[in-house]
Formats: structure tokens, C-alpha cells, sequence
């Protein structure tokens, strides 16, 4: 572990008394502030559960390309598979710099059983709330993972919580905006790398998260996340056995009116002598509801300190980035 970024025993706010609920929310805030990332120990997510899901995502990807690519991502639903170099994380900073594809394949879902009702069939719900793709096999991967959402389902809006007292707010501040969420999940696969790639080639390109906050899981430390200090300078992200990693989102950042950093990120390739290992890597992009407006956060504004950014919606705003990742040129 590193002081920049704290592993935090997230047990007491579940189910400690207020005053440990508030300490907790504290030194998430703190962390918020200074780098936008955090660790988690004492989550509640089973470790059985993310040892079976990651085992059988390896299964899905080491299935022959065509096979795979049979539920290829279409360009208007992120839903599906997207093969190796079919992404371009860094895209999605909007600066014109050119970039080169990320060296990772995915595999992504969105929310499920979904009511039908008129919310969720709505214009403004776009594909939101689209059919997940499922692949025929491995058979096991649709329970495991959908098990695993469910659990994510509850972790975010606890997080979501611990942020609300941590910015001065009522405890369920976010809560209508966030009870019909439309949060993507992806498996990331990041292969073995048997050459050297291409000089500016990595796992990840540099990047930040466009939610409300990511919750990843990673499976080993080799190849893993670099973060972008304020200093300019790029350190790793340890990996904690059993903890999660948090890192907070653009959007989030809007909300708090840059009180709080969605920091740029990176993932990087394995070390020569390591080239053979494969990483996996379950990302929650938590997203609020598509129609919640996002404006400055009470507590993050002020006579000498306006709103920075104008009100939007999470709907809107998911959508143009996306778009930006899609419709980058690949380069090589």
C-alpha cells in the first residue's frame, strides 16, 4: 500500500454506529480530494464468488476470435464483446492527441430485469437498458456474473452514502438519483504480451473514468494501474489481496465542482521478464439514473467559489463520451 492511496476498512460503515459511519466517510472524502482513489477491505463481496468469476471470464477468452466475436459489440449499445485492440481508453480525454489501441479485448453487460414499464422504455432511455448478450458458453459465466452485479448493486449506493456525509449532505442525498441506475460492467482480459509491442503501445492508454465512481477487482499485480499525481508524476496502484479498488469518475467531479478529482489512469504492460501473464480485470462503472441532474453540489459552491461547469444529465453526458471512445481512429 501506498499513502497516496489508502486502504480503508469500509466494515464499520456497514454496520458500525453513526460516529464510525462519519469517520469512515472522512477519510474516503479526504482520499476523494487528494488523489480520487481508495482501497477497500471489509466490502462484503464474497471472495469465493470473484475467484469463480474470474476463473471462468479466462474461460471465455481463451474461446477461438470468431467465436467471440459472434456478439461483437454493436455501435449503438455497449453491450458485448470488443476484441483486442478495438478500444482506445485515451480517446476519451477529447484533447486531438492522436493514440494507438488499447492491448486488452472486453466483455461488457448493463443492468438486467428491468422493469417494462414507461421509464425504462422512455426515448431518453436510449439502450440503456438493452438486452445483455450472452455468449453460449462458458455456461456458468451469465450466473456467476450477474451474481456478482447484484453485489455491486449494493456496494455503490453504500459508497454513494459514505460521499453524501463526507460532502456535508443528507446520508440519502443521492438515492433518486441512482435507484434506477444505468451502470455498465465489463471483464477486461489484458493478454499475455509473447513480443514487445509497439513503442506507445499499453494495456490502457492514460485516461479517467466517466461515472460517478469504478469499482475494479484485479486479479494480479503485474501489468496493473498507474495513477497521475497532481505533481505529474505516475505511480502504481497496489494491489491488496481480498480489497477492492475505487476510483472516482468525471461526472463526480462535475458534481463536486472539482472539490474532488477524477484522476488520470493508466494500465501498463508487464515487465519483460513477465510477459506471460494475462491479467482480469471486473470493472462496475457505476452511472447514475440516465434523466438525474447533475448540478453543483450544495456544499461545493459559494460567493467566491461559483459552479464551474453548467447542469447536465447522466444521460447525456455517458452518451457523448462513449461516443468519443467509439469513433476515435485507431492508429497501427
Amino acid at each position: 500500500m501506498t499513502a497516496a492511496v489508502p486502504l480503508i476498512d469500509f466494515t464499520p460503515f456497514l454496520s458500525g454506529s453513526g460516529e464510525e459511519r462519519a469517520r469512515v466517510a472522512r477519510v474516503i472524502g479526504l482520499a476523494c480530494e487528494e488523489i480520487g482513489f481508495f482501497m477497500l477491505s471489509g466490502h462484503g463481496v464474497p471472495q469465493a464468488l470473484i475467484d469463480e468469476l474470474v476463473a471462468v471470464s479466462y474461460s471465455y477468452f481463451a474461446l477461438p476470435e470468431d467465436e467471440k466475436r459472434r456478439l461483437t459489440m454493436p455501435p449503438d449499445c455497449y453491450r458485448g464483446y470488443i476484441p483486442l485492440r478495438g478500444d482506445n481508453a485515451a480517446a476519451s480525454l477529447d484533447d486531438g492527441s492522436p493514440s494507438l489501441p488499447d492491448l486488452k479485448e472486453s466483455f461488457s453487460i448493463g443492468p438486467f430485469d428491468a422493469p417494462d414499464d414507461a421509464y425504462h422504455r422512455a426515448p431518453t432511455a436510449g439502450t440503456f437498458f438493452a438486452p445483455n448478450m450472452w455468449p453460449e458458453r462458458p455456461a456458468p459465466w451469465r450466473g456467476l456474473w450477474q451474481a456478482y452485479y447484484r453485489h455491486m448493486e449494493r456496494l455503490a449506493p453504500a459508497i454513494m452514502r459514505s460521499f453524501a456525509i463526507a460532502l456535508d449532505q443528507p446520508e440519502d442525498y443521492f438515492a433518486d438519483r441512482i435507484d434506477r441506475h444505468i451502470t455498465n460492467s465489463s471483464v477486461i482480459h489484458y493478454p499475455p504480451q509473447p513480443s514487445p509491442p509497439e513503442d506507445g503501445a499499453v494495456r490502457a492508454g492514460a485516461h479517467s473514468d466517466l461515472g460517478s465512481l469504478t469499482i475494479i477487482y484485479s486479479d494480479t499485480d503485474v501489468g496493473g494501474i498507474e495513477v497521475l499525481t497532481r505533481e505529474g508524476r505516475w505511480f502504481h496502484v497496489p494491489r491488496v489481496p481480498g480489497a477492492l479498488t475505487v476510483n472516482l469518475g468525471d461526472l463526480m467531479a462535475e458534481w463536486t465542482n472539482d472539490r474532488w478529482v477524477s484522476t488520470s489512469h493508466r494500465v501498463v504492460n508487464p515487465p519483460p521478464e513477465q510477459a506471460e501473464r494475462a491479467r482480469i480485470s471486473l470493472c462496475f462503472f457505476h452511472q447514475p439514473n440516465y434523466d438525474a441532474r447533475i448540478e453543483c453540489i450544495p456544499s461545493c459552491h459559494g460567493p467566491d467559489n461559483p459552479p464551474r461547469y453548467g447542469a447536465t444529465t447522466s444521460g447525456a453526458y455517458i452518451k457523448r463520451k462513449l461516443d468519443l471512445t467509439r469513433e476515435a481512429p485507431i492508429l497501427g
